[in-house]
């Protein structure tokens, strides 16, 4: 759902940013609370997880593909306002490094795929897990319904930007209904990624999980012989280490970006579709990073398409994982500090 450039006019265009910025700041501070010395790597990974996640383009309708939007997952795993700034680190590198999404239109692509999908599936994950068991599957089961949910309110979001800042004359009606209706197919595979990657953390490590936290398992007791619940809950316990569970994600990222992306799916996604459609796209203008040497997500002067996606890839990961991690331990750091000064 990238927006390119000459979807939205310069006015609008510069709302958005401004909205954007906002936004990011606002997480900036809110994330100091959620992040620390284990939560910072982890935060950096999610940001390359998405990137490379984005890459594997899953076929939803006839001519017509989908791809992760992320927020969901980045807010279950990391918390709602570090979960903002993945989605920006992943929308920064792709719109510089590969022509992928305006830069003119980065605040919509921000505000849209960002901040939208993480406020509305944090705000419906939370509320699932207020009213059901706090176990593992629960967690889950929310995961599955919040990220499912976010990805046609994002779809709207961008209908309603299109309303007021739209350089096409297309009717509302239509744009709203087509977006709506391709992006809840896009949003049942968007819950199945972000499902099964919660499931499979919580699984080894829920302490890492923020959306987790103080989840609890029946404590059982045995008596005459047979196993009853307790009145206590006890703490689930965790296992492996943050050290392994970093390196396993970084070497999945790898390989969905340097080899399994080669397998994606071809066709345009829902919004590139529902453009080329309905007219949208009429004012589409050249991104301004075209002759990066990773546009299009391919090296420049590798003939093999293979080694070139693959390379590129690869590339997009470590980067997004060094500027992603980075910033975070800047954030982390930053409220140690405040910490500190409080203290004394």
């Amino acid at each position: 759902m990238h927006v390119p450039d000459g979807f939205i006019n310069a006015p609008v265009s510069a709302v958005a940013g401004v909205v954007a910025a906002g936004a990011v700041a606002v997480s900036l501070r809110g994330a100091r609370r959620e992040l620390d010395e284990r939560t910072a790597p982890l935060a950096g990974l999610v940001a390359a997880f998405i990137f490379a996640v984005q890459m594997l383009n899953f076929p939803v309708a006839a001519g017509t593909s989908g791809h992760l939007l992320g927020g969901a997952l980045a807010a279950i795993l990391v918390g709602p306002w570090t979960g903002v700034l993945c989605i920006a680190v992943v929308l920064l590198m792709q719109g510089i490094l590969f022509a992928d999404g305006g830069l003119t239109a980065l605040g919509v692509n921000i505000t849209v795929m960002g901040v939208v999908t993480v406020v509305v599936a944090y705000a419906l994950f939370r509320g699932l897990v207020l009213v059901l068991p706090r176990t593992r599957r629960s967690v889950t089961v929310a995961s599955f319904v919040a990220a499912l949910v976010s990805v046609p309110a994002a779809a709207a979001a961008f209908t309603l930007v299109y309303a007021i800042g739209g350089t096409t004359d297309v009717p509302l009606s239509k744009v709203l209904t087509a977006m709506v209706g391709v992006h809840v197919l896009i949003g049942i595979g968007e819950a199945v990624i972000t499902m099964l990657t919660v499931g499979a953390v919580v699984a080894v490590r829920p302490d890492l999980v923020y959306g987790a936290r103080g989840l609890t398992a029946p404590l059982k007791l045995r008596v005459d012989g047979e196993l009853v619940d307790a009145a206590e809950p006890a703490p689930v316990a965790a296992a492996g280490s943050p050290k392994k569970l970093w390196i396993g994600g970084v070497v999945t990222a790898l390989v969905l970006a340097g080899f399994v992306s080669f397998y994606a799916s071809a066709s345009p996604d829902g919004l590139e579709k529902v453009a080329a459609d309905k007219g949208i796209d009429a004012k589409v203008e050249e991104h301004a990073a075209a002759g990066s040497p990773l546009a299009d997500y391919g090296v420049k002067d590798v003939d093999n398409a293979r080694l070139s996606g693959g390379l590129a890839g690869a590339i997009g990961v470590g980067v997004t994982l060094a500027v992603g991690t980075g910033a975070f331990w800047v954030v982390r750091g930053r409220r140690r500090t405040g910490q500190e000064a409080t203290a004394a």
